[in-house]
């Protein structure tokens, strides 16, 4: 059954005479101080032929820069930061809080370094707490919440379509399995790999019970979820629809609204429907066309010479074992809603038709290498795979005391290095002020090349921070 999206009687008009158009709402003068001001309607904008791209991403780009005002209604009193529609406890007399939120206008007000998009310093720093229990926190006490960086959104379109590539290849693996034990009237077991990662092992039972003990690095459901320092989020429509109402206090209604939550008003702010479906595609289209991160060019030829070296090092003591070079891509057909969006965010079963936007159209993926069988090279520099990073001897980045969607404290997604040439400072605080620091901190399962970096002599160690101080965000 198709989700009826319901749209202002002029927004209605105008999208009558102009299908699938981003329409301004004409009741409001051009000093309006609102930044949600123009919709999209998704049904007509997917039957169109127009280039969705170009119909979205401007928007989008627009939306993510807005400052969002409480006519727009950002805030959020009588409700949590909370992935879930959760009301607040006790209402807090202030409507922006570092802590606990709101804690920025815009979207760009963090992802913003080098380029809008990117990444953020210290100041920028979130924390994360589930918001169910302890909604009303201001302490940055590590038992209420974790204290979170910003991450850089370039590429981000090619890393979920990575993600979800990745996810329908296990879940192939694990229907084979099943069909196997059937068959076979006995338990079988497989290696579960995709694009070169492993992820453990999977046993199954002829009567269709699984074993996931010996998963790795996953999810019991085999979904990889690519976003965030722990990969908890699969798409960057889940993340958005996140943050809107975390961050800024706008409740999306394919989450917030009376189908999920039974008001128009969850949040008791006087503004209903906040934000619609069409205007999160716009934000989702903005950040799947990021172009990825790329090279410096033009290095000073003692750079150059430098990073050559430090590249070769870097694989030689197993860094590129979790930070591989680059994974392949199969398509660059996105389409949102997304195959592995679930309740809570707009599903494709809500839609006739998603959309699908062609990365291939993109000038900066054309210029992406290919591999023999025509596959893009997404350099990314990472697995989408979550590792313990910490141990007792080197616990830096296990030093939180919530865990995360059921992810343990000291277990991370790998960070991807595209780009880390221009996204200091670095660890999941952002209190990390070097390249040498960060990589010091590294335990647990990447205790054996931490050793190895740090045994190198200082020269070749050098080379290395070359080498990723050569990945950069172009700005």
């Amino acid at each position: 059954m198709t989700r009826q999206i319901f749209l202002r009687p002029s927004l209605l008009l105008a999208l009558l005479l102009f299908p699938g158009a981003a329409v301004a709402d004409p009741d409001l003068p051009p000093w309006s101080e609102r930044a949600l001001t123009e919709d999209v309607d998704l049904e007509a904008l997917a039957a169109s032929s127009d280039d969705l791209i170009a119909r979205l991403q401007p928007l989008g780009k627009e939306l993510f820069k807005a400052k969002f005002t409480t006519l727009d209604g950002a805030g959020r009193p009588d409700a949590t930061g909370a992935i879930v529609p959760t009301k607040v406890r006790r209402k807090s007399h202030l409507t922006f809080q570092r802590l606990a939120g709101l804690d920025a206008n815009a979207c760009a007000s963090c992802h913003n370094e080098p380029v809008t998009g990117g990444a953020g310093s210290f100041t920028a720093n979130v924390f994360v707490s589930e918001g169910f229990e302890s909604a009303d926190f201001d302490t940055i006490d590590p038992q209420f919440s974790n204290e979170r960086n910003t991450n850089a959104l370039q590429g981000a379109g090619l890393i979920e379509l990575l993600a979800r590539e990745m996810t329908a290849d296990l879940r192939a693996q694990r229907q084979a399995l099943l069909k196997k034990a059937r068959a076979s009237g006995q338990p079988e077991t497989a290696t579960l790999e995709s694009k070169g990662v492993s992820f453990g092992s999977l046993s199954a039972a002829p009567d269709g019970t699984l074993d996931v003990s010996k998963l790795d690095g996953i999810d019991d459901d085999l979904t990889l979820r690519p976003f965030s320092q722990k990969g908890v989020f699969a798409s960057l429509r889940q993340f958005t629809v996140n943050a809107m109402n975390a961050h800024h206090g706008i409740q999306p209604t394919e989450r917030f609204g009376a189908m999920w939550s039974g008001s128009d008003d969850f949040d008791g702010d006087g503004h209903v429907d906040e934000m619609s479906p069409g205007q999160i595609s716009a934000l989702v289209a903005f950040q799947a066309t990021l172009p990825a991160p790329t090279r410096k060019q033009d290095l000073p030829e003692v750079w150059q010479a430098a990073a050559e070296a430090g590249e070769t090092l870097f694989s030689e003591i197993g860094c590129s074992t979790c930070h591989v070079p680059a994974l392949p891509l199969e398509s660059l057909l996105f389409q949102d809603p997304g195959p592995f969006d679930t309740a809570g965010t707009l599903r494709q079963s809500d839609v006739d038709t998603p959309l699908v936007y062609d990365l291939g159209t993109l000038d900066w993926v054309k210029a992406l290498p290919r591999d023999d069988q025509g596959r893009v090279l997404v350099p990314l520099f990472g697995d989408l795979k979550r590792h313990k990073i910490a141990d007792a001897q080197n616990d830096t980045f296990g030093n939180e005391l919530l865990a995360q969607r059921f992810v343990a404290r000291d277990v991370f997604i790998t960070s991807e290095l595209w780009g880390i040439g221009s996204t200091a400072p670095y660890g999941h605080r952002g209190d990390l002020t070097t390249l040498n620091e960060v990589i010091l901190a590294h335990g647990g399962e990447a205790a054996d090349s931490r050793k190895a970096y740090a045994g190198l002599p200082e020269t070749e160690r050098q080379s290395i921070i070359a080498f990723l101080r050569s990945l950069e965000i172009a700005e």
